[in-house]
């Protein structure tokens, strides 16, 4: 859209304070506004002006947008909770209304009234939202000492992290939940996750969340090279050793997309998610049962925004959003693989392959006096029980193979 770079709409954040709570230039676009938008709890907390639309929002939102742009260069007036920007519809309509044309009067948010009232460093607390979002969002956040702020998405939910807690061994951790936080309705309780009651909570709740973590609990690390055996597998998985440098290779960045194809266990997938929360994924795979497996360790590693493309490739990398990285652990030698990834891949993305067989080895070979880039191959041997003894026992040997396409 073309922006007029007049201010047309204007983002109102209001708390459980309503009217009392906002400042003037604030007042004034609620009650100058021609329409004024707002789920039905905001519209009620303003006061009713004579000849002003109302607009409640639907189910989905996005069927008050046609209503809302029609109205472009009227004065429009959304009322959000808090700060419209963070996790609100601040964002939302920053993809629709150019900036020139809005302008916003935030309040303060969830996170930081809830960081006021328990003292905590903003900026050293996680902050998230399951609203609308998978609780196991939850799980890579899980870290003796860690502080996290979480927008829950109803009454149920500080019941439910509870017991996700006790799960993983967390139930040591404090859960304080705030409820209707700055109004008359507002009520604070604090349990350990062990012994959190489970009874009525206002939807309207924001959960602090202090982690203690029991002996023996699993918590991620940062690095890549997790484990073999916190995965679901049936053999076919990237080893930890050879996976750690094949994600070194891939060199995930910031809200980038992955094909990991041939995902077996999705190990590769599920790390890239892993190094940073902004990142996208799909995992392709053409076994019933392996993509299974993918599904159950996406939601035990907390990364519930994995992709599943179930089908052989190359048919099945049709319509995959474009990758800035790709990862080939399977299906290499399968005629069109190769050349379909390589064209899909964005210039400047990378391009990694692993063998073990001669058969594919000898095809990245070939593939690497073509299209260049580097060569790497890894033996591991581990220590395992050899008669009342231990001795080295080594595992296949791997070749990766490293591309970058050219800009």
């Amino acid at each position: 859209m073309t922006s007029t770079a007049t201010p047309w709409l204007t983002i109102v954040g209001i708390g459980e304070d309503g009217w009392d709570g906002l400042a003037a230039p604030a007042r004034a676009a609620v009650t100058g506004a021609s329409l004024l938008v707002g789920g039905a709890r905001h519209l009620a907390l303003a006061p009713v002006t004579e000849g002003q639309e109302r607009l409640a929002w639907p189910s989905p939102l996005g069927d008050a947008f046609p209503a809302l742009l029609a109205r472009r260069g009227q004065a429009v007036t959304v009322l959000a909770s808090g700060d419209p920007q963070w996790f609100g519809i601040g964002a939302t309509l920053g993809r629709l209304v150019p900036a020139a044309e809005t302008r916003a009067f935030p309040a303060p948010g969830a996170f930081s009234l809830a960081a006021s009232r328990l003292g905590w460093a903003l900026q050293e607390v996680a902050c998230l939202s399951l609203h609308g979002r998978p609780l196991e969002a939850i799980i890579p956040h899980l870290w003796p000492g860690a502080r996290v702020l979480l927008l829950s998405w109803d009454g149920t939910t500080p019941a439910k992290l509870a017991t996700l807690l006790k799960e993983r061994g967390f139930g040591h951790s404090t859960l304080t939940v705030l409820e209707a936080m700055g109004g008359p309705r507002e009520r604070v309780r604090t349990a350990t996750a062990d012994t959190w009651p489970g009874d009525d909570v206002q939807d309207l709740n924001t959960i602090a969340l202090a982690c203690a973590a029991e002996p023996g609990a699993r918590a991620l690390p940062r690095s890549p090279g997790l484990p073999d055996d916190w995965f679901q597998h049936d053999g076919k998985i990237t080893k930890r050793e050879v996976r750690a440098v094949a994600l070194s290779h891939l060199a995930p960045g910031r809200g980038e997309m992955l094909w990991d194809v041939g995902a077996g266990s999705g190990s590769i997938a599920i790390e890239w998610l892993l190094a940073d929360p902004a990142n996208r994924a799909v995992a392709v795979e053409d076994r019933a049962d392996r993509m299974a497996a993918v599904r159950a360790n996406a939601a035990s590693f907390g990364v519930p925004g994995l992709a599943f493309r179930e089908g052989k490739a190359p048919g099945a990398l049709a319509d995959l959003p474009t990758p800035d990285a790709v990862f080939i652990g399977g299906g290499l030698t399968v005629e069109g693989v190769l050349d379909t990834c390589w064209r899909a891949l964005r210039p400047g993305g990378r391009l990694v392959a692993t063998a073990v067989t001669l058969e594919t080895e000898a095809e990245i070979i070939r593939r690497h006096a073509t299209l260049g880039g580097s060569l790497t191959r890894l033996s591991v041997e581990r220590a395992a029980p050899l008669g009342g003894f231990r001795g080295w026992r080594p595992l296949m040997p791997v070749t990766l193979w490293r591309v970058e396409k050219p800009s």
